[in-house]
């Protein structure tokens, strides 16, 4: 549920303060953020984000323990219907995480989410890490079709599929249960053919900084 050319896009980058000398890989790089793979050691970062209290009444997650969150990520690691990554500023700074779940090569579907660090919202990095994941969605991978699914009263998350392209398809009534709440899912998808009528640039065209 979403929240609010190789050389060109591959490289390193310092890891934020306390980890210093150290490297995180870059395996795909967009407008102004850059995508390294999620790792179990991530485990203490994502479960800080998922207790923020907006993520948890706008995504619907609930608290879990570290454990249980390191133990997800490493189940998620070996699954292969999906792909994980954190979300980097240039500097190396991690700022959220992004996936391509559900994937189905035959039929060419996928579902993207998408969770930001609070203190990073409302600058424009969800607009672009969503436009970086749906490059490698259609650019590397067979998709015809990508998702995306936020609650219907999410309009930041709304407002940033909409920028990114995403057609709103239809709401999921009552499908959601929250708070005691029942809410309205909306869904929204993107289409290859409305990717390639996009004029943005591609995450393969963009700057490789930080190397």
């Amino acid at each position: 549920m979403i929240e609010e050319a190789a050389a060109a896009v591959t490289g390193h980058v310092e890891k934020e303060s306390g980890e210093a000398g150290s490297l995180r890989e870059v395996c795909w790089r967009g407008r102004g953020v850059a995508f390294s793979p999620l790792d179990v050691d991530d485990a203490e970062l994502v479960n800080s984000w998922r207790a923020d209290p907006v993520a948890a009444h706008e995504i619907g997650m609930w608290p879990r323990s570290l454990s249980a969150v390191r133990e997800r990520i490493e189940r998620d690691r070996d699954d292969n219907d999906r792909d994980d990554f954190l979300v980097l500023l240039p500097d190396g700074t991690p700022i959220g995480h992004i996936a391509l779940i559900d994937q189905d090569l035959v039929d060419g579907t996928a579902e993207i989410m998408l969770m930001l660090d609070p203190g990073h919202r409302g600058q424009g990095y969800g607009v672009d890490a969503v436009d970086a994941l749906v490059d490698l969605a259609f650019g590397e991978l067979p998709m015809h079709r990508v998702q995306a699914v936020t609650h219907a009263t999410n309009s930041a998350a709304l407002g940033v599929l909409t920028r990114a392209g995403f057609v709103r398809e239809g709401v999921r009534r009552s499908a959601c249960l929250h708070r005691g709440r029942r809410y309205d899912v909306e869904v929204l998808a993107l289409l290859r053919d409305e990717w390639q009528a996009l004029t943005r640039p591609r995450s393969w065209d963009m700057p490789a900084h930080g190397q």
